[in-house]
């Protein structure tokens, strides 16, 4: 009789044992969940919203925008949104100059340089609006294409696609336009090319456009 009153006490002792340790087991997990979520809520509440534009700079007497950045696209299109402002005013008292094309955003060609085979947005301030063209080069030679016009101080939107033959440009809601693509332009990287003033004349005054890359 005792022998069996033993077996039962450790019977007794070991259950309590056993639901002691997942009373710790659950406690544990119950606060390690409420450390997550007191974690996520602090990241996401207190956590300040990350604006994706960028504000690239021309300097007076530049050509060249900063921040100087170097990526290559993902995929076959450019997708980003662009915004001018006052500074996109300029006065060269001479229509040769003032039509020299200004480079919004593109890339280059296969492992070619701008010069050889590259699409782009272009711009310029010119009968008191500003303009925006698709330029090209392909096998060193210039095209270009008026495309439409956009307002100061309002993101546009652009995309730049990449076909077989051509380049397709598109902005805003005005129709696309295509421009021939050199044959030799099969496989290689293709650089991406930020803002940059001329043509042979550099930035009058300092010069601000916000890009916010898309795609």
């Amino acid at each position: 009789m005792k022998h069996f009153i033993d077996i039962q006490k450790m019977q007794l002792d070991y259950s309590r044992k056993i639901k002691h340790h997942l009373i710790i087991s659950n406690a544990l997990i119950i606060a390690n969940g409420l450390l997550w979520l007191t974690a996520l809520f602090v990241m996401f509440s207190c956590e300040p919203s990350v604006d994706p534009s960028r504000e690239f700079l021309i300097r007076r007497g530049d050509h060249y925008a900063s921040p100087t950045l170097s990526e290559t696209m993902q995929s076959e299109r450019l997708v980003f949104e662009a915004k001018f402002n006052e500074s996109a005013k300029y006065d060269f008292g001479d229509l040769s100059i003032q039509s020299d094309k200004n480079k919004l955003m593109g890339f280059c060609d296969s492992n070619s340089l701008p010069h050889e085979n590259s699409a782009r947005f272009a711009w310029q301030w010119f009968n008191n609006r500003l303009e925006i063209y698709a330029y090209c080069y392909v096998n060193g030679n210039r095209q270009e294409q008026f495309i439409g016009v956009v307002q100061l101080n309002e993101y546009n939107h652009f995309e730049l696609e990449l076909k077989d033959s051509k380049y397709v440009f598109k902005m805003n809601n005005e129709p696309a336009l295509s421009m021939q693509r050199a044959s030799s332009c099969n496989t290689g990287a293709y650089f991406k090319l930020w803002p940059y003033f001329g043509g042979h004349v550099a930035a009058p005054h300092d010069i601000t456009i916000d890009i916010k890359p898309i795609y």
